[in-house]
């Protein structure tokens, strides 16, 4: 059947629905599906075909026939050539259903759920700059030094002035940098030769208090001329609170080497998220858009419904932000993580905000609730956020094995959301409501947060 279509060939495609990752969906009058980028649901379309395969192919858009209604005008340059946003070309109302839609369908498809319905979405009042971290790599150019964003997929880097789904602040921090590095004829890291001394710009901002942090990620151990990069900086940014400077020498994507050096101001700053107190480091994890995050913890802990007698159980609690804003309503939280810096973080937020019944476990969340179930503990409502993975279906039968009452899921990824809870129905668990946030607004992300019930 797909022998009828060629690479180069120009078709025309009416769009029906969307991929996980954004894509377009359309079927060609022999019934191939045919995957399109940067399209929206009702857009009619002349496409080139880029790829075929046995089933399915992709292509782009040479031309809209026909606009979807739900289509908007762009207003980023980068858009479609950096690997940010996937949804600045259709109104945001539209986005919300389609990440609805995407959740309600892994539902039924993967886990066979079909009689449950996911709330509408939880929208974000603000859709432009609402993240607090950016990590800009950045390159060698004719004019000097060059921030920018990968490019979907790889690592070239896409030159970009304003990232609109970022504070301001960000770019006046990225123009003083680049403007220091050219001026003292520094260069950035090559990642073939392995050369070069600025691999990084990493920034954070703490949005309730106001308090930014400058982390440069460095092939070796800083720069040259630091104190007149740090009095750049202090002169433009009166919010500066730390400027830190992070040691990567290895040949590796990953972007944070585990050595800090504090150059100006304190090795952390500080955010106020439900009404907690939460100190951040460039290595500790912290939602990027905290009045979001605001929005899912609470529902969290209104599925939750603590009484203040229960023992509440949160697995894979990172530096212990959910389970820390409920701590004051159950009898003892434990919290289990296997990241040991975010153990020690978790024990200083508790002693910040003067939290005392709460015990953090560092360890493998499958071995240490299987622990916790062979010494007796009974958590009456145990909370899960595990990574896109999900949850290992043996820590499922330790969970269901505890008993406890409720069950609250915390999940990135709808998939393996949806695979897990067909799990837990078969052990007896019922799903109660669901409810999806949209933390991530112009792209393809979207959080739920699930209560089942024994």
């Amino acid at each position: 059947m797909n022998r009828q279509l060629r690479k180069n060939d120009i078709i025309t495609l009416k769009i029906t629905s969307m991929t996980a990752q954004g894509s377009g969906v359309g079927k060609t009058e022999d019934g191939i599906v045919v995957f399109v980028p940067f399209s929206a649901i009702g857009d009619e379309l002349e496409v080139r075909v880029l790829k075929v395969k046995k089933t399915y192919a992709y292509g782009k858009i040479e031309r809209i026939i026909t606009p979807s209604d739900s289509r908007i005008e762009n207003d980023c340059e980068a858009f479609g050539k950096c690997g940010g946003c996937t949804y600045r070309h259709i109104n945001y109302n539209s986005e919300k259903e389609i990440k609805r839609t995407r959740v309600q369908d892994a539902l039924e498809r993967i886990g066979g759920l079909k009689d449950i319905k996911v709330n509408e979405v939880v929208g974000s009042d603000k859709t432009d700059r609402y993240r607090n971290k950016a990590q800009l790599p950045c390159r060698n150019t004719e004019n000097g030094v060059e921030f920018g964003y990968y490019a979907s997929h790889s690592h070239r880097i896409v030159p970009c002035a304003d990232c609109l789904l970022q504070p301001e602040s960000f770019n006046k921090v990225s123009e003083i940098t680049r403007a220091f590095m050219n001026e003292t004829a520094q260069s950035a890291y090559d990642e073939k030769t392995g050369k070069g001394k600025l691999r990084h710009l990493y920034i954070r901002y703490a949005e309730k208090t106001d308090e930014l942090m400058i982390c440069y990620v460095v092939n070796g151990n800083g720069l040259k001329q630091e104190d007149k990069l740090i009095k750049n900086l202090k002169d433009e940014l009166p919010n500066l609170k730390s400027v830190i400077f992070n040691s990567n020498t290895e040949n590796t994507n990953v972007v944070l080497g585990s050595k800090n050096r504090t150059a100006y101001g304190k090795d952390y700053i500080e955010d106020i998220l439900c009404g907690k107190k939460f100190k951040i480091s460039p290595l500790s994890f912290y939602q990027v858009n905290r009045a979001q995050a605001e929005k899912l913890y609470t529902i969290a802990k209104n599925y939750a419904d603590l009484k203040g007698d229960e023992v509440l159980l949160d697995l894979y609690c990172g530096t212990g932000t959910i389970g820390l804003t409920m701590a004051q309503s159950c009898k003892k939280l434990i919290g289990v993580e296997i990241i040991g810096d975010a153990v020690n973080d978790a024990y200083k937020n508790a002693e910040h905000n003067e939290i005392k019944n709460a015990e953090f476990i560092c360890g493998d969340a499958k071995f240490a609730a299987e622990k916790l179930r062979a010494d007796g503990v009974k958590p009456n409502v145990i909370i899960v956020d595990p990574p896109r993975k999900g949850l290992d279906s043996e820590l499922i039968g330790t969970i269901v094995g505890m008993k406890p009452e409720k069950i609250v899921y915390v999940s990135c990824d709808s998939e393996t959301l949806a695979r897990d809870l067909r799990l837990f129905t078969e052990k007896n668990y019922s799903i109660k409501e669901i409810t999806s946030v949209d933390l991530f607004s112009r792209t393809p992300h979207i959080e739920n947060v699930v209560l089942m019930s024994r």
